[in-house]
């Protein structure tokens, strides 16, 4: 039998509540809420789905699903990170599961998730973050570029945490990211919940990760059995908007949380000399960014089998992805740079690219 939704259970009866912040993507809403929909094995659970301004197709399709339980919240417009925010403030659960509305959660993950933190308690007396496996959707049409994406630490570290034979590992707060990660709700509140900056994008995640550790000693830990396919396909120029984006949060909160933002960036980014330095940079490496943006952008005509024949090959074929990895992170930091110093200016928010 499948595990129930909420339906009219008090409130210490749900094993978790897990929250989808969402806008403009109801088909792939669609297919998360119909995966959560067939779990089974955790006891009873809701679904909170924040609508990120109006959205009138994702709000029918979470109308479908509320007899189930699903519920929907209206957010105003501000972006993600503040309708996760919201959503920390209506949860009902003994546990908050975060993910991202193109995740695809398979058979027995929100039981993985409950099991995750029941075994962390068992074994150390204390609570735990738990960071579930979300693998990159294969296409038809796979470019080298997806594959960077999917087997590299090009937007997440996976390809370094699958490997690991210790289980009982504490990868660091930098690792709780928001598109599969689960906390106790009330320490979750306790700390203060989700930081939602309006319309910005990024380390919201993984600073409330830091807070739970710094507050209560709480691990994050691995479980591949939480897992949840994650259908978003980066295109280069989306990567590197993506970098541009990142500088600004940093700004953000390196304002808001400097300890924080010390603990991730190993320095005082906000200061007038890291300011002059940035400015600095970005004059002196422009026209190598722009050489490889070129470079970077044309992975995505490649075809994947172009580096070996297989998704992860031989050694000699990880270490070719990850030496067109390391080759342009020059870039992602010239964009980073770039974001950095348009929030100490001030700026807009468009995306600089670099030119010459």
């Amino acid at each position: 039998m499948a595990m129930e939704f909420l339906s009219g259970n008090p409130r210490d009866s749900l094993a978790a509540s897990v929250l989808i912040p969402t806008r403009g993507r109801a088909r792939l809403l669609e297919r998360c809420l119909g995966a959560l929909a067939r779990q089974e094995g955790a006891g009873s659970f809701e679904v909170l789905v924040g609508l990120d301004g109006p959205d009138a197709e994702s709000e029918a399709v979470t109308a479908r699903f509320a007899a189930r339980g699903v519920r929907c919240i209206p957010c105003a417009r501000g972006g993600l990170m503040a309708v996760r925010e919201r959503l920390v403030a209506e949860a009902r659960g003994r546990l908050m599961i975060s993910i991202n509305d193109d995740v695809e959660p398979c058979a027995g993950f929100i039981a993985a998730h409950v099991e995750g933190h029941a075994e962390a308690e068992r074994r150390t007396g204390g609570p735990a973050v738990i960071v579930g496996d979300s693998p990159w959707k294969v296409h038809s049409d796979d470019s080298l570029f997806d594959r960077l994406v999917r087997e590299t630490s090009m937007i997440f570290f996976y390809d370094r945490m699958r490997g690991e034979q210790d289980r009982w590992r504490d990868w660091g707060f930098r690792h709780c990211w928001g598109l599969n990660f689960s906390a106790p709700l009330g320490l979750v509140r306790e700390v203060g919940g989700f930081r939602g900056f309006t319309f910005a994008y990024g380390y919201e995640d993984i600073e409330l990760g830091y807070r739970l550790a710094q507050r209560f000693g709480a691990p994050v830990l691995f479980r591949p059995a939480a897992r949840a396919e994650h259908d978003h396909r980066y295109r280069p120029a989306d990567v590197l908007a993506r970098e541009f984006q990142l500088g600004r949060a940093a700004w953000l909160f390196a304002g808001a949380a400097p300890e924080f933002a010390r603990a991730v960036f190993g320095r005082e980014i906000r200061s007038a000399d890291e300011v002059a330095y940035s400015e600095a940079y970005l004059a002196r490496e422009e026209s190598l960014a722009a050489r490889l943006r070129g470079s970077f952008l044309k992975l995505a005509e490649l075809p994947a089998s172009l580096v070996g024949g297989q998704r992860i090959g031989g050694s000699d074929e990880v270490e070719l992805l990850n030496l067109l990895y390391q080759q342009h992170l020059a870039l992602k930091r010239w964009m980073w740079r770039a974001g950095l110093a348009d929030a100490a200016r001030g700026g807009t928010g468009e995306v600089r690219w670099p030119s010459g």
